[in-house]
């Protein structure tokens, strides 16, 4: 080609084809090297971005990757979830498990078209909120954010969130894989037979690749041997070579990748989500000659040709307004997930009738007990904690719909336990609501090991103050992040335990209400009560939900996701602690059966009214 055919070719502009690759390999060839390597990572530098997570919270606005001005590439705009948008003030919607135990996909869809609305709306083009791991044990902390334990469920309803992100903004798949032990992500390794991981723990990722997920995310701890992050079995041979993926592979944030050449010549093509291993050591990787430029040349194709490919949404312009976010439709579709997701396990009669649905005629007294009746429990604090403008508490969303017909709903939060039996001996029926927080269950960001700190880039002197005061504003004020990490206990809070075994001794109408995402050991008490319902984090309108169903407005249609063991001896090897484990295709339901034991509530169990 001559001089003035090369120039001609690089001023052509780069929308004269509709080809997501030719465009991509156009831009590319317009990229210098630096330019290139850079846009393999974050565009915030470290420091600055670290300091703003820790003292101001958690992804405010969309993380930018890979935006270069001058050829007009916009970059990656990230928001993490999968409750929700986590940037701005969206709408919460209940936690994925609540989700899978509607077992609804078309729900989940609507779901997910309501998330990618907006996530566009607030200036996101990636939605990285579809976790599909298997729930292997109950104490896993981040339990929460996956559908429950069956391959194929998982992956159904992970490819209907899919399918409804994907009509406005990219969708992200993680954690990619064998990730469901919170406290040892950092340091554990995954041994699994290849055709076990293949068939059970791999199943519902590669369900999602077929829906035409646009990016994948490697997950922190190692599978037989190799960080997920510089898998080349993982992220080469099985995602692309066996599944033909297309999309691009991105690295859990800061610590998913180790080893800049090892990453991107195993096939990951993207750091999140500052500057930081890439930044310091890919360029001096190339120049050794430990990473070619067709490799650099390959993962920025990627990176280009799946934003080309998601550039248009399906929604008109004005479906992306400010208004869209936390809207009436929105907030409605969160309180109609709610009220599908609720499990009634428990419905046994009281002088001659079912305790629930409640009527208020012959109740017209309802003590409504427990800490956890009166705040709002969304879920963990971690990366998929949403900040939505209100939440309606089920103390909230009880009195909102009984007052009005009379009932009086007293509250008492169960600190006492004398004054909530009293309580408790004075009303028509009782509820208690008891479970967990972001204290008991979630992301743990607080657990880090020294060898990864290492990995942080030098900090400059001037920044120092600033970063112990960041520090000094998280532990003040909360910082929008918290540490919950794997439960060390299956049973509730024995305080929650005693509590409800007082007020079933005071009152023959007791409905417990959990607040959980995982299976809880309830054998101490359930035959205590004539109700237990489970309540998930329920998101923004979880309250009013909770009333739908108390008083058969709606009747119950959640069933379980998992399997609920009648002891923690029916469950798999868990350590929170554990630097190896291997995994086995047994666990939940399918262990039970193997073991010929019988679970306090099978996998799918739910009741209803009628």
């Amino acid at each position: 080609m001559s001089d003035g055919e090369e120039s001609a070719a690089a001023d052509t502009p780069v929308a004269d084809t509709d080809d997501p690759d030719e465009r991509a390999a156009r831009l590319c060839a317009q990229l210098t090297l630096d330019e290139k390597i850079d846009l393999l990572s974050g565009d915030t530098p470290f420091w600055p971005g670290l300091i703003e997570m820790v003292g101001e919270g958690y992804n405010l606005a969309p993380y930018v990757a890979g935006a270069v001005e001058r050829l007009g590439i916009d970059g990656i705009r990230f928001t993490d979830g999968p409750r929700g948008v986590t940037v701005g003030h969206s709408t919460c919607f209940p936690v994925a498990m609540a989700r899978g135990a509607t077992f609804d996909p078309e729900l989940e869809e609507r779901v997910g078209d309501a998330i990618g609305r907006e996530a566009r709306a607030q200036g996101a083009n990636l939605f990285a909120g579809v976790c599909v791991n298997l729930l292997r044990h109950p104490a896993w902390g981040r339990a929460q954010e996956t559908y429950g334990e069956d391959p194929d469920h998982v992956g159904e309803m992970g490819a209907a969130l899919v399918r409804g992100v994907q009509r406005h903004v990219m969708a992200c798949v993680k954690h990619f894989a064998c990730n469901s032990i919170e406290d040892a992500r950092f340091r554990v390794d995954v041994e699994v037979d290849g055709d076990v991981l293949r068939e059970v723990y791999l199943a519902p990722f590669e369900r999602i690749v077929g829906e035409g997920v646009a990016a994948v995310m490697a997950a922190y701890n190692s599978v037989n041997g190799d960080w997920c992050g510089q898998n080349h079995e993982l992220l080469t041979t099985i995602l692309r070579d066996e599944w033909g993926f297309e999309g691009f592979v991105m690295s859990d944030f800061m610590f998913g990748l180790r080893d800049s050449a090892a990453a991107i010549n195993a096939g990951l093509d993207l750091e999140m989500p500052f500057a930081m291993i890439h930044d310091a050591h890919l360029a001096e990787a190339h120049r050794r000659g430990d990473v070619d430029e067709a490799t650099i040349d390959t993962a920025v194709r990627r990176l280009l040709r799946t934003q080309l490919a998601f550039a248009e949404p399906a929604g008109e312009p004005g479906d992306y307004g400010p208004e869209v976010v936390a809207c009436a439709e929105h907030r409605a579709l969160a309180r109609e997930v709610a009220t599908r997701s609720i499990v009634l396990l428990r419905n046994e009669p009281v002088d001659g009738a079912p305790v629930l649905p409640l009527d208020p005629e012959s109740s017209p007294r309802l003590a409504v007990i427990g800490r956890l009746a009166a705040i709002p429990n969304t879920g963990d604090h971690g990366s998929s904690a949403v900040r939505p403008p209100e939440v309606v508490t089920p103390l909230e969303g009880l009195r909102a719909a009984l007052e009005p017909h009379g009932v009086a709903v007293d509250h008492d939060d169960g600190a006492d336990p004398a004054a909530a039996v009293a309580m408790a001996y004075g009303a028509d029926a009782v509820i208690v609501v008891v479970g967990y927080t972001h204290d008991d269950e979630g992301e743990n960001v607080g657990d880090i090991p020294g060898e990864l700190t290492a990995l942080f880039p030098p900090m400059p002197d001037e920044l120092a103050s600033e970063f112990a005061a960041a520090f000094a504003r998280r532990d003040g004020e909360g910082g929008g992040i918290g540490q919950g990490g794997d439960r060390r206990s299956l049973r509730l809070r024995a305080d929650d335990e005693a509590l409800i075994e007082a007020v079933a001794a005071a009152n023959d109408r007791v409905v417990v209400v959990l607040m959980c995402a995982g299976a809880v050991l309830m054998q101490s008490w359930h035959h205590l009560v004539p109700g237990i319902v489970i309540l998930w984090y329920p998101g923004m309108e979880g309250g009013h939900a909770l009333a739908d169903i108390v008083l058969g407005n709606a009747a119950p249609t959640g069933r379980l996701p998992f399997a609920i063991p009648t002891s923690a001896d029916h469950l798999p090897p868990f350590d929170p602690q554990a630097t190896s484990i291997s995994y086995g295709p047994l666990f939940g339901q399918r262990l039970l059966d193997h073991l010929g034991v019988d679970a306090a509530y099978p996998f799918g169990f739910g009741l209803t009214y009628s």
